[in-house]
C-alpha cells in the first residue's frame, strides 16, 4: 500500500517554517533573498553533481526522490499469511499447484521466485539467483543515496565559494562604501543557503532513502526464506515462526494471536 510519508513532508515544512519565522522575527525575509547566491549554491553544486555522476544515475534521482515522500507499507501479517497458505497448499496438492497463484501476483521478485520453485530449480541455485537480485536492487538504492550525500557535501562547499566571491567583490570596492553591504550580504547568504540546503533537505532525504532500502531488503530476505521453506516442504507452522523472526518484537506481539488462529484452521484443513 502506497501513501504519502507525512513525516518527510512535516519535517521539511517545520524546518523551513521555523527558519522563515525566525527571520521574520528579526526583520524582513527579503533581506535573505538573493538569486545570485542561490545560483552559486544550488546551481553550482548541481553542476558539480553532473560531473561526479553519469546521466543514467542522475535520471534515477527523480524516481529515487519519490521514495522519500511516498511510503510503501507492507503488512507483515499479510506476508506471513501469504506464505503460510502457499505452504499448506503445496503440501496438500504439490508445488505445481502454485502456478495459479503465481499468475495473480504483481510483485516481480516474488513471482520470479515462485516460478523457479514450480520449475523445480535447485534450492541453492534459486537462493543464489534471488540474492543476486537483492544485491542488485541494493546497489541501485545505494547510488541514489550517494547522489544526495554527494550533493549535501557539495552545497556547503559552493556556499564557501560564494562567500569568497562576495568578499573579493567587497574588497575590490572598498573605496565605495555602498558596495560593501551587498558584497558582504552575498558572502554570507551563499554559506547560509549551502548549509541550510544540505542539512535540511539533502542529508535527511539520503537518510530516509537508506531507511527505506533497509526495510525493503528485510522484506526481500523474508520472502527468500519463505520460498526456500516452501520448496523444502517445511511445516507451515515452522515457516510461520521463521518469518516472524524478521519482524520487530512489537509487531510479533501485535500479530501473535491472529496468525496462531489462522494456523490452527490451516492445520485442520490438512487433515480433511
Amino acid at each position: 500500500m502506497k501513501r504519502m510519508d507525512v513525516m518527510t513532508v512535516l519535517g521539511i515544512v517545520i524546518g523551513v517554517g521555523l527558519v522563515i519565522g525566525s527571520i521574520l522575527l528579526q526583520g524582513s525575509a527579503l533581506v535573505f533573498w538573493s538569486p545570485s547566491a542561490l545560483m552559486i549554491t544550488v546551481g553550482g553544486s548541481f553542476g558539480a553533481l553532473l560531473i561526479n555522476f553519469g546521466l543514467g544515475q542522475i535520471k534515477q534521482v527523480v524516481q529515487v526522490t519519490r521514495q522519500a515522500f511516498v511510503e510503501v507499507r507492507r503488512n507483515p501479517r499479510e506476508i506471513i499469511d501469504f506464505f503460510y497458505n502457499l505452504s499448506q497448499k503445496s503440501r496438500r496438492e504439490g508445488l505445481l499447484a502454485l502456478e495459479d497463484d503465481v499468475h495473480e501476483l504483481d510483485d516481480p521478485f516474488l513471482k520470479k521466485g515462485l516460478q523457479m520453485i514450480i520449475d523445480g530449480m535447485d534450492p541453492e541455485i534459486m537462493k543464489e539467483i534471488l540474492n543476486i537480485e537483492v544485491d542488485s536492487l541494493q546497489e541501485r538504492h545505494r547510488v541514489g543515496q550517494d547522489v544526495f550525500r554527494s550533493w549535501a557535501s557539495l552545497a556547503p562547499a559552493f556556499g564557501m565559494i560564494g562567500t569568497l566571491i562576495g568578499l573579493i567583490n567587497m574588497l575590490i570596492r572598498l573605496d565605495d562604501p555602498s558596495a560593501i553591504g551587498p558584497g558582504m550580504a552575498i558572502a554570507l547568504l551563499t554559506t547560509f543557503y549551502g548549509v541550510l540546503f544540505a542539512n535540511l533537505i539533502l542529508t535527511p532525504i539520503a537518510g530516509k532513502l537508506s531507511l527505506r532500502s533497509d526495510e525493503e531488503m528485510l522484506i526481500k530476505e523474508a520472502m527468500i526464506e519463505g520460498m526456500i521453506c516452501i520448496q523444502g516442504g517445511v511445516n507451515p507452522r515452522v515457516l510461520q515462526d521463521k518469518l516472524k523472526a524478521f519482524m520487530r518484537p512489537s509487531e510479533r506481539e501485535d500479530e501473535r494471536a491472529a496468525p496462531e488462529e489462522d494456523s490452527r484452521e490451516g492445520m485442520a484443513a490438512d487433515h480433511v
